[in-house]
C-alpha cells in the first residue's frame, strides 16, 4: 500500500469513527514516521472505529490550503467535531493523546 494516498479503515467502521487526514510529504523521512506512529496509535486507541487518510501535500495542494495546512506532517481529526490538529511525526504520543482530547484510562481498566 502506498502511504501517502493511503486510507486505513476497518471493514466495519460505524457512524461514530473518528475520522483523521494525515498531510504528509512523501520525500521526508519525518513524514514516513509519522505515517507508522499514527497508525499505530490509531490501532491502540481507536481499533475498528477509525478512518486515517494519508495526503501528499504536493499531490493535494488545494485540500492542504483548504484545510489551511503549513507544516508537514500534518494530523486533523475532521470527525467529530471540534476539529483537532497535532503537528510533528506522532512519536510523542502522550501529547498527541493531549492534543486530540482522548483521555487517560485508569490503571489496570
Amino acid at each position: 500500500m502506498d502511504p501517502v494516498s493511503a486510507i486505513d479503515s476497518a471493514a466495519e467502521v460505524g457512524p461514530l469513527a473518528q475520522t483523521f487526514r494525515l498531510y504528509v510529504s512523501a520525500v521526508s523521512p519525518r513524514s514516513s514516521r509519522a505515517v507508522v506512529n499514527a497508525r499505530k496509535f490509531f490501532e491502540e486507541h481507536f481499533a475498528g472505529s477509525h478512518v486515517l487518510e494519508v495526503l501528499d501535500i504536493a499531490d493535494n495542494i488545494d485540500a492542504a490550503r483548504a484545510d489551511q495546512v503549513i507544516a508537514s506532517p500534518t494530523l486533523i481529526r475532521v470527525a467529530p467535531l471540534p476539529q483537532r490538529r497535532f503537528v510533528g511525526d506522532m512519536s510523542n504520543t502522550e501529547s498527541l493523546r493531549l492534543a486530540l482530547g482522548i483521555k487517560r484510562s485508569a490503571p489496570g481498566a
